[in-house]
């Protein structure tokens, strides 16, 4: 690929180069993973080092009781990683209905009614298993350290925390753990979580034992026992994470994968699988055409990703029937130039999370998110051990009747996920790992950096500097202040219902971005890093 040699963007970052690459959305997790290298560490080792820094300097995005997902290239082949975690033994449309009326349509946003069991611990130590180098305790080395001593809390963080502390501050261990001084820290504050280097002892010490049926999984089941929860040490202990295949859209001579449902990145595969039908190029890269396009695909695989996609295993539709290529291209004929549209589903049957990135120089390149969700995700703190859990179950739906009956809770059952590490090829060669944070405006970043490489010839770091659009709902869309004013013209006049937010890291997401540029042992790879967030790429 040639990209071009252009940053036509307000950000003033340039993309590094080097052999071993970490790219981070905070400075001290890129240099925990950085350090496992130096140490002759791999890229794996890397990836988890640097995973378990960012659970304590961006708290208000993942913690030790996230979920994560992985795609990993090994040298030879790509492997997908789900270690997202399933509702509680005792969760079920009564449990819920009981507990908060029959008009619950889904378990509640925070507290412990909102926890599943937490995959990302887990998840580390199967990668650690399978494909690290390094003992897995000197791989959480950088975290006990950063935890024991300390942070100076950064600007993006601090907002995020100080913009949560009032909904959260009530919820079980949020206050004892993360409001020291009674309110939430200010800009430069050091930051110290004590509690949660003793968990990440005990993680690295047993292997994450400690977390899945042992002391910590006791304390988190008392603690849900003293405060309305009812997740078990049993819930925690029955848990593993499962690796899987990951599912792919060619585009552009070049292919996209994804983790498989039950995630939303077949909601990127779907939009390019349209976009496909169309010549993108023939626009201008921010004009009001190619955006047109772009937003209207989007709204299309949104479509049927909130109609059928949840546990793959209740799934009505399969993903190869959600990425047929004639599907796809009838929902193209859908798209009208001139007008922005309302879709809805069709039918396919025939008849506060983190991004990360490191790849080394032999080759191997892995593509890592996790999450604790909205934040800090349930707002609910494990004191003794510092375990911060997420609130995936307010995916599921408690309505037997509504419009995605396979995503009805149940116990066992993953819920739907936002989380999505991204994943490029090329005739079966690793090209990029990457990501996009933020919600629904994961698959959305995966698209709109994609095609500014593919279509348009940018390369990684002016495609993660332009602005973005981020569609919510109905017409709805936000666009970053630094679009084109023209563009922004020519969407309201298409019928957009367009919001100009000023607030980038809330709303439009961060990226990550590591490209191979040919043999890695010589030539390296390009690095680029979000500058929504304080992330930074590091190398050697």
């Amino acid at each position: 690929m040639q990209f071009q040699n252009q940053y036509p963007y307000t950000s003033t970052r340039l993309p590094i180069f080097a052999r071993n690459v970490v790219s981070t959305s905070h400075p001290l997790a890129a240099q925990a993973g950085l350090r496992m290298m130096l140490k002759g560490g791999n890229a794996v080792d890397a990836a988890i080092a640097a995973a378990a820094v960012i659970t304590l300097t961006e708290p208000v995005s993942c913690g030790l009781g996230s979920d994560a997902f992985a795609i990993l290239w090994d040298g030879k082949e790509l492997h997908g990683l789900n270690a997202s975690g399933p509702a509680p033994a005792t969760w079920t449309p009564d449990y819920f209905h009981r507990k908060y009326g029959t008009d619950a349509v889904a378990p509640p946003k925070r507290g412990f009614d909102s926890v599943t069991v937490p995959g990302a611990v887990a998840g580390w130590v199967a990668l650690s298993e399978r494909f690290g180098k390094l003992p897995f305790a000197d791989l959480l080395e950088p975290a006990i350290e950063v935890a024991e001593r300390g942070y100076l809390i950064p600007v993006v963080v601090q907002q995020k925390w100080a913009a949560a502390t009032p909904e959260l501050q009530s919820q079980p261990g949020f206050a004892q753990s993360f409001l020291p001084w009674g309110r939430a820290p200010e800009v430069g504050e050091l930051f110290q979580f004590k509690n949660a280097a003793r968990g990440l002892r005990a993680i690295a010490q047993s292997k994450g034992q400690a977390l899945y049926g042992g002391e910590i999984a006791e304390a988190i089941e008392k603690f849900a026992k003293d405060h309305g929860g009812s997740i078990t040490a049993k819930d925690l202990a029955d848990f593993k994470p499962e690796w899987v295949k990951p599912i792919a859209q060619d585009y552009r001579g070049y292919t996209l994968h994804e983790i498989p449902p039950n995630g939303q990145g077949i909601a990127a595969l779907i939009a390019l699988g349209i976009l496909s039908n169309f010549d993108l190029a023939s626009h201008a890269v921010d004009g009001v055409d190619s955006q047109h396009l772009q937003i209207e695909a989007m709204k299309l695989a949104f479509a049927d990703v909130y109609r059928y996609v949840a546990d793959p295993r209740y799934m009505e539709v399969t993903p190869e029937q959600m990425l047929d290529p004639a599907y796809l291209a009838s929902r193209a004929k859908l798209i009208d130039m001139n007008k922005a549209q309302n879709f809805q589903a069709g039918n396919p049957v025939k008849g506060g999370t983190i991004y990360l990135t490191a790849a080394d120089e032999n080759g191997m390149m892995i593509s890592f998110i996790q999450s604790n969700f909205m934040g800090f995700g349930s707002g609910v703190v494990e004191p003794t051990y510092g375990i911060s859990l997420q609130n995936r179950g307010h995916g599921f739906s408690t309505n037997p009747k509504g419009p995605n009956t396979a995503n009805l809770v149940m116990p066992g059952k993953r819920p739907f996920q936002t989380i999505i590490p991204a994943f490029l090829t090329k005739d079966g060669q690793p090209v990029m790992s990457y990501g996009v944070m933020g919600a629904n405006m994961q698959p959305q970043g995966h698209m709109q950096t994609l095609v500014r490489m593919l279509d348009y010839g940018q390369n990684p770091q002016a495609a993660c500097d332009a602005p973005r659009w981020r569609y919510n709902t109905g017409l709805n869309i936000n666009v970053e202040a630094a679009m084109n004013a023209a563009t922004v013209q020519g969407l309201t006049a298409r019928g957009h219902q367009l919001d100009v937010i000023n607030d980038s890291y809330q709303d439009f997401g961060a990226g990550q971005f590591i490209w191979r540029m040919g043999d890695p042992g010589v030539e390296g790879y390009m690095a680029a890093s979000d500058p929504r967030r304080d992330g930074q790429a590091v190398g050697f």
